[in-house]
């Protein structure tokens, strides 16, 4: 099925999902030493996204939120945490979407939307990055070199990182992050990459 036909058919079916409100999934992955970020190329625009999507009317905000994340990686199961609403009314009218200005009234996906934000925690080298029927592409990007990024998704990926810092003593980021099995050095690394700073080996230790 041609692109534009699925999301014809997606405007078609907006009885289905909730209205103005939607999910914003930043999915994290870690190699080499970097915190890494799955992101999404829409068709026809030089700006990326964030893993995202519409809640059915049928399942919870954490369903929909799992569904996303399985989606765009191919994998389940994955550590998913809600951290934050986005609702800010400026962050619909940002330039990707003017050209669309006239269609406002027949396209319920161009609206106002609050966001739910979700970080996810993947094992990078078993995501198999896969995007949405209007993505041209979807790739990891180093948290700290990302390219420019449509609405205010620059803002809930910085937003994302800091709950992951406040989290990460409390849930089992680097349980998640790595493989099955994993060294000492390795995880310490991992939390300092996070964390951005280096860590005492002894205090860490002890945290651990």
């Amino acid at each position: 099925m041609k692109k534009s036909s699925r999301f014809n058919d997606l405007i078609a079916s907006g009885h289905l999902y909730l209205q103005n409100v939607s999910i914003d999934n930043v999915i994290f992955g870690y190699h080499n030493k970097e915190l890494r970020v799955l992101l999404q190329r829409p068709e026809g625009i030089d700006l990326w996204a964030l893993s995202g999507g519409y809640i059915k009317k049928t399942e919870s905000i954490e369903d929909a939120a799992r569904r996303i994340a399985e989606e765009r990686t191919g994998l389940k199961n994955l550590f998913l945490k809600q951290f934050k609403a986005f609702g800010d009314p400026s962050r619909s009218s940002n330039k990707v979407f003017q050209e669309f200005e006239d269609q406002k009234e027949n396209n319920w996906t161009l609206g106002y939307f609050v966001s739910l934000g979700f970080y996810t925690l993947t094992e990078f080298d078993q995501v198999r990055p896969t995007g949405d029927f209007y993505t041209e592409e979807c790739k990891w990007w180093d948290i700290h070199h990302l390219p420019e990024l449509v609405l205010d998704h620059r803002t809930i990926v910085d937003a994302a990182l800091k709950a992951l810092r406040l989290h990460i003593y409390h849930y089992p980021v680097g349980y998640e992050l790595l493989c099955e099995k994993f060294t000492l050095p390795e995880i310490h690394a991992l939390y300092e990459t996070i964390l951005g700073k280096s860590l005492d080996s002894r205090n860490f230790t002890k945290k651990l």
